[in-house]
């Protein structure tokens, strides 16, 4: 079969703090034929992305293709003029970007934007043009095809927006598509209904994709052929079955190991005296609502204890109150109800009333160091700022300290005069941790911190906290939507639904069955890294919910297990399974266990 698209000897070069020209990607070679998906697969910095753009013919500020051919059927798109290039893009080929917030414009409809490329390149009518953005809508198994377009990507969520910004990229039916990372911000549930919607359509109207990612358990669902990258050069490439049964490289098998993260770690001794203890939290956003409560509640009836030297995990789907839960403990948003105790005494709920003291002992890591850390400051000002207001330290005793962080957080000392735009995601995630460090801090509050990193760098950097834990005696409240990852670095895990505590136990705990429904449905919802999963999975959302009323369990909409006229109307018990772990739901635990998934977790 012809070649769609052919990639011959592509090179891309960039200009570096010297100022001279580096190559970053070097003699890149791949053909794809039609209707054939291919991933690029790596850690970051290997040249993915910069590949997945030169096939648009871009290449980013400071860089140029310097070198080698890429073909479209009949066209030589690096031959191309800037106006035959602007005709090319949306119309031939399209991008569908990991940010879709990023990608919409907020002032203008959700109709008006995906039919724009359409329209732009004489494609289609308008009439035309809407009515293949409702087909498209619908197959990407959106909700209210024929309304959503009316809305404004504010008011929809954050998978529908990932999937309408798909809708966007298909309007005119190109003949590649490019996907740079469009799942790798998304909740596992959300993901799988992303995934599928893409899989469908592109598959449905034959199109030539290529899949940008790090995450090889997504890559098998979706790509017929993997390109693995390193320091960008090819490491190999082949079929998607025979790389992860075979891989023939030492650095593809170090991706696949680093897919599948171990237990880090012992646990905590059960005996150890609770550090943070949180009761009867109630909190949200806005004013006015009933009986005192916020008038947007986030937050309803949480507790749970963080003992000394211990890890909590804190697992749910977007929305589901984790970083608002971080944000309370941080003093960032007052808790409209309930105490947050440290060492058994009250913790005022405003940031503003807390003593330095109290502001020193809890630090919060945030999941994005790119808008966390300011760019104008280099390193050694990031961390030399927290030494100062919480230790005094100044001069050289300020630069023992910050040498110290830096050497904590395994970086060389040599990146104290660098500022943020100059380091890797991962060392930007290090600094941002080294800052947290810097208060010496007994409880470090992690919100996502892993998410936005390849597999290897993110392993690295919970390889690096689990040593920090046992090294310095730290607890930690580790925050994320992904379930491997929490297993791997937390003594115990809670799951957060609505608002809602409706799982806690042990990790060993929460590693065997029964579990809440929710907590099942998260630990049937990650991909497994083997071809044809995700179409043996069904689909986790559920049936849409006919009532209006609010249900007296929020999860119960969605549950397979749920008991009309009871889970609907009965606030759930909180129940105590034989395993240790406390749930929240109407089931006996004989009836969970009956339901449980045959393989486990």
């Amino acid at each position: 079969m012809a070649a769609q698209l052919e990639v011959r000897n592509l090179e891309v070069r960039a200009r570096n703090a010297a100022g001279e020209e580096v190559p970053i990607v070097r003699d890149a070679s791949f053909s794809l034929a039609k209707g054939e998906v291919l991933a690029l697969i790596g850690e970051s910095g290997s040249g993915k992305t910069t590949i997945a753009l030169s096939l648009l013919g871009y290449a980013r500020p400071g860089c140029r293709i310097a070198g080698g051919s890429i073909r479209l059927g009949e066209t030589d798109v690096l031959a191309l003029s800037r106006r035959e290039l602007r005709e090319f893009r949306g119309r031939r080929v399209s991008y569908v970007a990991q940010s879709a917030a990023a990608a919409f414009n907020p002032s203008r409809t959700i109709m008006a934007q995906v039919t724009e490329m359409a329209l732009l390149h004489g494609a289609a009518s308008r009439e035309a043009a809407e009515r293949r953005a409702v087909d498209l809508f619908r197959s990407l198994a959106l909700p209210d095809p024929e309304g959503i377009g009316a809305r404004y990507p504010h008011q929809v969520s954050g998978g529908q927006l990932q999937r309408l910004m798909a809708a966007m990229a298909l309007i005119a039916e190109p003949e590649l598509v490019v996907l740079d990372e469009p799942t790798t911000a998304l909740d596992v549930t959300t993901q799988i209904e992303v995934l599928r919607a893409f899989k469908q359509v592109v598959k449905g109207s034959g199109t030539t994709a290529v899949y940008v990612s790090h995450d090889l358990a997504v890559v098998a669902q979706m790509a017929d052929r993997i390109l693995v990258l390193r320091n960008g050069e090819m490491q190999e490439t082949g079929s998607t079955a025979r790389i992860l049964a075979a891989p023939g490289n030492a650095y593809t098998r170090s991706l696949l190991a680093a897919a599948a993260p171990m237990p880090r770690g012992a646990d905590a001794a059960p005996d150890a005296p609770p550090l943070l203890t949180v009761k009867g939290l109630f909190a949200g956003y806005g004013r006015g609502g009933s009986g005192g409560l916020p008038a947007v509640p986030v937050l309803r009836d949480v507790d749970f204890t963080i003992r000394r030297g211990s890890s909590l995990g804190v697992i749910g789907e977007s929305g589901s109150g984790k970083s608002t839960l971080a944000r309370v403990i941080a003093g960032l948003l007052p808790a409209a109800r309930g105490e947050v105790l440290l060492d058994g005494k009250a913790l005022p709920p405003a940031l503003a009333q807390r003593t330095p003291a109290q502001l020193r002992r809890i630090q919060l890591v945030f999941q994005s160091a790119d808008t966390a850390l300011n760019p104008r400051r280099s390193v050694a000002g990031i961390l030399g700022r927290p030494i100062t207001f919480f230790h005094g330290a100044k001069g050289a005793e300020r630069d023992r300290r910050m040498k110290r962080l830096l050497d904590l957080v395994q970086l060389p000392a040599a990146l104290a005069d660098r500022q943020p735009g100059e380091l890797s995601g991962g060392q930007k995630q290090r600094v941002n941790l080294a800052r947290a460090l810097a208060a010496e801090p007994d409880l470090i509050l992690c919100d996502e911190v892993t998410s936005a990193l390849d597999t290897v760098v993110g392993a690295a950097i919970l390889d690096l906290m689990d040593g920090l834990r046992r090294e310095l005696g730290l607890s930690t409240m580790f925050i994320s939507h992904d379930l491997h990852t929490v297993r791997s670095v937390c003594d115990e895990v809670m799951v957060l639904y609505a608002g809602a505590r409706v799982e806690a136990g042990s990790r060993r705990g929460i590693q065997e069955a029964p579990w809440h429904p929710y907590t099942e449905l998260l630990i049937s919802s990650v991909p497994e890294l083997r071809q044809g999963w995700l179409e043996e999975r069904g689909s986790v959302r559920g049936p849409e919910a006919q009532d209006t009323r609010k249900p007296a369990c929020a999860f119960f909409p969605r549950c397979g297990q749920a008991i009309p006229g009871t889970c609907d109307v009965v606030a759930p018990p909180r129940r105590r399974l034989s395993k240790g772990a406390e749930i929240l739901c109407h089931r006996e635990e004989a009836e969970l266990m009956r339901a449980a998934i045959p393989s486990g977790p």
